[in-house]
């Protein structure tokens, strides 16, 4: 228990008769990123909320730093940072008054001025929140969740409206406080944002978790697609099948292609979606 820096076991939760959350287990080993993957109503942003004591649950065993957080105290909460929380209601104070004033709230916060520049805010630092657009807001919801230096950081669709550039910059945030030890657990719906950042991806659906597992263990490469200018077939032994139609074409095989499965094929066949063509 002492490496698990969240354990969950059947977690509940219905909104009228309608279940959020419907038996989800996961667990998250202290220092590890987990990018969750799931559709719109899957569960993602109610199971974050249960974990960071935004929200009761209706059932099921939570330990989150070793602490249920239906007891959460604020020694407790100090030791979380939370990127959905906002700054809508400080809309007249500017950039720097609100990271700082956040920054008081927790015992050993991180400098408040690096904190703006790592969300690529610098130039807005001296602008009131209210003069920001949708994505700079953002921004500093992403400031806010983590300038308490935290030892757990829920990041629930943390680049939502940021432009390519500022999610790179925030990727290499998180990859930097990954590196400083702090366990992350990380929603989205971008599989490159969960592939680059995530050592473990969970894959929800209808409020369980369907797998969990590295990139190499969610995706099945073993059912890869050979197609050619006649044809085509999926197989588990490519190299094989390619030696086979090289001698029947004599030579080169025309319009030759090998596609091997990506997380994108594994999503969607955990979530039970289908491909678009």
């Amino acid at each position: 228990m002492n490496d698990t820096a969240i354990r969950v076991r059947g977690l509940r939760k219905r909104y009228g008769g309608t279940p959020a959350v419907d038996g989800l287990d996961l667990d998250v080993t202290r220092g590890e990123t987990l990018a969750v993957l799931g559709p719109n109503g899957a569960g993602k942003s109610t199971t974050v909320q249960i974990l960071s004591a935004q929200l009761p649950r209706d059932g099921g065993e939570v330990a989150v730093l070793g602490t249920d957080p239906a007891q959460a105290d604020r020694r407790f909460r100090s030791r979380l940072g939370i990127v959905s929380q906002t700054a809508g209601d400080l809309l007249e104070l500017t950039v720097a008054e609100v990271v700082r004033h956040f920054a008081g709230y927790y015992p050993r916060p991180r400098d408040p001025g690096r904190v703006i520049a790592e969300v690529g805010l610098a130039e807005q630092a001296k602008r009131k929140i209210r003069q920001l657009s949708g994505g700079q807001r953002r921004r500093v919801d992403v400031a806010l969740g983590v300038v308490g230096n935290p030892e757990l950081l829920f990041l629930d669709e943390p680049t939502t409206g940021f432009d390519p550039e500022a999610r790179r910059r925030f990727w290499d945030l998180v990859r930097s406080l990954a590196a400083d030890g702090t366990t992350i657990l990380l929603t989205t719906h971008y599989l490159d944002e969960a592939e680059a950042l995530a050592d473990r991806i969970a894959v929800i659906a209808s409020g369980r978790i369907r797998a969990c597992g590295t990139v190499a263990e969610l995706v099945d490469d073993r059912e890869v697609t050979v197609s050619w200018r006649d044809g085509g077939k999926t197989t588990d032994t490519p190299a094989a099948l390619i030696a086979e139609l090289s001698a029947g074409y004599a030579g080169e095989v025309p319009g030759l292609t090998v596609t091997r499965p990506s997380l994108e094929d594994a999503y969607l066949r955990l979530t039970g979606q289908e491909a678009i063509a």
